[in-house]
């Protein structure tokens, strides 16, 4: 960091703002405050957590709708009881709050507090596509009876494209028919110049010229390859370190060849991206897991790729060939 004069890592640079995601934020705000189900998807590392916080200090700022999110790091195992117990904590003013065991006990405490509050609640969920069926049907019955109470909750589920996906799914009819909007994060799409310069001058130091930092062709080498914010910060990093410990201040394309992973946007990365790996591909097209690696590993004939490219496009998942 002294050898480049950069004041911070490029982990948590903050957020990065564009149009689209701009757009995005007040469509999500007006969404809030009708209440509802609503879903926010994008692939690995498009800046969901970070669009998420965003969000949630604005709305915490303009006073006029109550916060709530879950701190549990254990995404597999969040269920409803896990996320009302968000709902108690974020919304009782007392402390050493004591959560009722009983069900039905639970639900009339948690509408009582809803209503005490007099303002719409935001339940935030942030990796929802790991939530189980049930748990997304139990969150569905609970805003229809914050409503029933002439309360307002809204539920904004963030996760990956196999989320809003599932959801169009006809077993999920249910759940599914009553999104009230499924938004789309588009992250740095058609920004990757814009944002890997925002991103060097957010690290550096004042007096730094980040032009100083990287020549141009390397810059447009990594926008041209690099998709999402996750990806420019690692490969940032990663350069940095390599033309350190070569001794040089200057980041060239040959540094950056370097580090960057030659598979990077080949076929299994892009669908993991999207929130598909070996064995929901395997369950999704109902075929054999080694069926799926064979494909994945160039390993069938023509007529057979051509058929699960097939399947996989009819599945929502819009592959770059």
């Amino acid at each position: 960091m002294n050898f480049f004069k950069l004041k911070q890592t490029f982990e948590y640079l903050g957020y990065f703002e564009t149009p689209e995601n701009t757009q995005l934020i007040e469509n999500l705000k007006q969404d809030i405050h009708q209440g509802g189900l609503i879903v926010v998807s994008g692939i690995v590392g498009s800046g969901k957590t970070t669009l998420l916080l965003h969000i949630q200090k604005e709305l915490q700022l303009a006073s006029q709708v109550i916060v709530s999110r879950s701190l549990s790091v254990d995404k597999e195992k969040i269920n409803l009881g896990t996320l009302m117990t968000a709902l108690f904590y974020d919304l009782s003013t007392k402390s050493g709050v004591k959560l009722p065991t009983q069900p039905e006990k639970r639900e009339r405490q948690l509408l009582a507090l809803i209503k005490k509050s007099r303002k719409p609640i935001a339940l935030f969920v942030d990796d929802a596509h790991s939530l189980q069926t049930k748990t997304l049907v139990g969150l569905k019955r609970l805003i229809e009876l914050v409503y029933q109470d002439g309360n307002i909750l809204s539920v904004v589920l963030a996760g990956h494209p196999k989320l809003k996906n599932d959801l169009k799914r006809p077993v999920l009819e249910e759940i599914g028919a009553r999104i009230r909007s499924m938004l789309m994060l588009e992250g740095i799409k058609n920004y990757q110049q814009e944002y890997i310069k925002w991103a060097l001058i957010e690290a550096t130091q004042k007096e730094v010229d980040w032009q100083e930092l990287i020549t141009e062709e390397a810059l447009n080498f990594l926008a041209e390859k690099l998709a999402t914010p996750l990806q420019v910060k690692q490969y940032l990093k990663q350069a940095f370190e390599q033309a350190y410990e070569v001794g040089q201040k200057l980041i060239t394309i040959d540094v950056v060849e370097t580090v960057l992973v030659k598979s990077l946007n080949d076929l299994e990365p892009q669908l993991i991206r999207y929130g598909y790996n070996v064995k929901i591909l395997s369950q999704l097209l109902q075929v054999k897991p080694g069926e799926v690696r064979s494909f994945l590993n160039g390993q069938l004939s023509a007529n057979q790729t051509q058929e699960m490219m097939d399947k996989i496009l009819m599945a929502g998942i819009p592959l770059s060939s």
